[in-house]
């Protein structure tokens, strides 16, 4: 009979072999390594892997639709930018959508206008070079003669080029790059034509836009909504206006010297030179400027030099009389801040970045000014730069100390001998 008393647990324990028996399981009964598995652990780890999952489908989507995302935010600024004229062609009892297409139109002609003078410009400029390039080489190979002694011919120079296998195999990349040249033109004009399908869509569907998305939200939160998007109208509008206004001045003034110069194609070069300047901040004018001075260069090398001073001192007026008047009430920002924000823009997004930089931190800043609280500034002369009055002499002050320590050391010489004449005659017209 096996025992089942305390006496018979302590004899089987201390059994000679000295084996113990194994410990009873936890009252859990599902954390010990020989247990079974946790009822959580399959949730967990389909959880997980769809999680995992999620992610990964959304980082691909994300990457796939980062081309059209991109446009909509181009679409958007430019609603935004346009809407000012919408709203005030509405509210004098047009419809919004005509309002809409008519001022799309107006950009459409004239940025078509602009693309059309220019090519017109670059194909004639090249056409002259290809029609000149004979007379250069001749000029080239006749240098090449006379200080050389060779007899090279533009003859043999031709026929070697044309058997040459660098020229075949440029004609043969040529040929492919044809092809995707025209994929890139194709496709360029797609995204215009996305970008302007959205951007009528949100001028023309603005308050119902807005209304959509107050629908969404809270009474409180649907007043900074609307606050937030009058902020950024008001700030895209600034920045766009500001900038036309400007390019109409500064295409003006560029107008006027390349007239006087007599360089070819001046009001086409006055337009490039206006809105290149203005819509590529901080080095727009120099790159702008950089056409006129080829051209003007073709006529007279002075000439190229006369505009390189023209634009420079341009730049200047513009920068420190122009624009800070113009834009004091649309686009008050810093020059270091914009040009810090075109930079990160170009980062992000390229170009698209550096064009909508200056208008993004502009309205991120008005809005962020309406909540941050500001105090009033303390009358210091720290503030404006200048010493605090009593904490060292002034400039005067420790001129008339080194002239008083100069005199000093040049009294005792000429000071000793006024004394001793002095001494001398008052012993000698003394009564003694």
């Amino acid at each position: 009979m096996a025992p089942t008393d305390e006496t018979g647990q302590e004899a089987q324990q201390s059994s000679p072999f000295g084996t113990t028996p194994p410990a009873p399981p936890p009252a859990g009964g599902d954390a010990g390594p020989n247990g079974r598995m946790p009822r959580w652990l399959p949730r967990a780890l389909v959880l997980a892997l769809a999680l995992v999952a999620a992610f990964q489908l959304g980082s691909w989507a994300f990457h796939q639709l980062t081309g059209l995302l991109i446009n909509i935010l181009i679409a958007f600024f430019l609603a935004l930018a346009i809407e000012p004229a919408v709203s005030w062609m509405a509210s004098r009892g047009m419809r919004r959508g005509l309002a809409t297409f008519i001022v799309f139109i107006g950009v459409i002609i004239v940025a078509a206008g602009f693309v059309t003078l220019l090519g017109s410009i670059l194909a004639d400029q090249i056409i002259k070079m290809i029609e000149g390039f004979p007379g250069y080489l001749d000029s080239v190979i006749n240098w090449i003669n006379t200080h050389f002694k060779t007899d090279l011919k533009r003859v043999d120079i031709q026929e070697g080029l044309l058997r040459s296998d660098w020229l075949r195999n440029y004609v043969q990349n040529s040929a492919t790059g044809v092809l995707d040249v025209s994929a890139q033109v194709i496709g360029g004009l797609f995204q215009l034509l996305t970008i302007a399908l959205f951007s009528f869509y949100f001028a023309a569907d603005g308050p119902r836009l807005r209304r959509t998305i107050c629908s969404l939200l809270p009474p409180a939160r649907q007043a900074e909504v609307l606050r937030a998007w009058e902020i950024a109208v008001n700030k895209t509008g600034g920045y766009i206006y500001s900038r036309g206004l400007m390019a109409l001045i500064s295409g003006i003034a560029h107008f006027v010297l390349l007239q006087a110069l007599d360089v070819p194609y001046a009001p086409v070069l006055a337009v490039w030179v206006g809105l290149v300047s203005q819509f590529i901040p901080t080095i727009g004018t120099y790159l702008a400027g950089a056409l006129p001075m080829l051209i003007a260069f073709t006529v007279n090398p002075w000439y190229a030099l006369w505009v390189l001073i023209f634009v420079v001192i341009y730049q200047q007026f513009e920068n420190y009389v122009l624009q800070p008047k113009l834009t004091a009430k649309t686009v008050d920002i810093h020059p270091a801040v914009a040009f810090g924000s075109v930079i990160a823009g170009t980062a992000l997004l390229g170009a698209v970045g550096a064009l909508i930089a200056i208008p993004a931190i502009a309205t991120l800043q008005a809005f962020l000014g309406a909540y941050v609280k500001r105090y009033a500034v303390t009358d210091d002369p720290r503030v404006h730069g200048h010493r605090r009055r009593g904490e060292g002499p002034s400039l005067v002050t420790r001129a008339r100390q080194v002239w008083a320590r100069r005199t000093e050391t040049e009294r005792p010489e000429g000071g000793g001998s006024e004394d001793g004449r002095s001494e001398g005659g008052g012993s000698g017209n003394s009564p003694a």
